[in-house]
């Protein structure tokens, strides 16, 4: 009923008994979020707000493609995000709390609740860093492969290079996509806007992707934000090529979407096509 259904409660359950249904209320919650707010776009892409238990909030996206028919959610793993990458407005929040494997899956299941779709792709791509809160984020990731019945190659988890977490992923030896979010293929570069670079250097996080791509058989996905004059040279194509020459990878280039700091100050631009 919670999982194949989308039920909101247990009055739902019309094939249980009034006397079940009763005890049911009585000890226990079927998982909500409630909808502090919600945008839809003219291509239907849907961003939610959700309020947590503890009344602390979180965005997820659905979105939905012309050349695809599956719908994909992006969610969160954290409140707010410990990272700071320079470019990114979740980075401007600072670090809340992690969040449970329940509060994770229940972004999915409020979603389709509320759009009435099912989810055919998840990516941990939301708010927060996934492998900074990775005994979760794994939990959460086993329930939508057993429970919820979301294909594990259709999940993919985002990290910004945190190599403890890739190796205990690798470990796992989950059947998922593993994203990097790399945005400069030189040390200098990525530590102003990475500055986690700092404490993982980029050649010990990419030996680990490698390891994780070798270990799972998996392609390995390359996230890399164009910001204009910054990481757009032809030169960083170059390297970033050189990077990953031996890497059984996608790159993913992303311009820029414009986000002002916490001062009011926009940073970055966007490059021209």
């Amino acid at each position: 009923w919670i999982y194949s259904k989308w039920a909101k409660d247990f009055d739902d359950m019309t094939d249980l008994s009034q006397d079940l249904r009763e005890k049911l209320k009585a000890s226990a919650t079927v998982g909500m979020l409630g909808l502090a707010h919600l945008q839809v776009s003219r291509d239907d892409t849907r961003k939610y707000l959700f309020q947590l238990p503890d009344g602390k909030i979180v965005e997820s996206v659905l979105m939905a493609f012309q050349d695809r028919p599956s719908l994909t959610a992006c969610v969160s793993s954290q409140v707010g995000c410990a990272v700071g990458c320079t470019f990114c407005a979740t980075g401007y929040l600072g670090f809340k709390r992690n969040l449970t494997s329940n509060e994770i899956v229940d972004q999915i299941m409020t979603i389709q609740r509320e759009s009435g779709r099912r989810v055919g792709n998840v990516v941990y791509m939301g708010q927060g860093e996934p492998l900074l809160n990775t005994d979760e984020v794994v939990a959460s990731v086993k329930k939508l492969i057993n429970t919820v019945g979301i294909g594990a190659r259709h999940i993919t988890v985002s990290t910004s290079g945190i190599v403890p977490g890739i190796k205990q992923l690798t470990r796992e030896n989950l059947p998922i996509t593993l994203a990097l979010s790399l945005h400069a293929p030189d040390t200098e570069t990525r530590e102003e806007i990475v500055p986690i670079t700092k404490r993982y250097p980029i050649h010990e996080v990419m030996e680990a992707m490698a390891d994780y791509a070798e270990t799972t058989g998996r392609r390995v996905t390359i996230e890399y934000v164009l910001l204009k004059d910054v990481t757009d040279h032809p030169e960083q194509a170059a390297q970033l090529a050189e990077l990953v020459r031996d890497l059984h990878c996608n790159i993913n280039l992303i311009p820029f979407n414009p986000t002002m700091n916490p001062n009011g100050v926009m940073l970055y631009d966007r490059p021209t096509r």
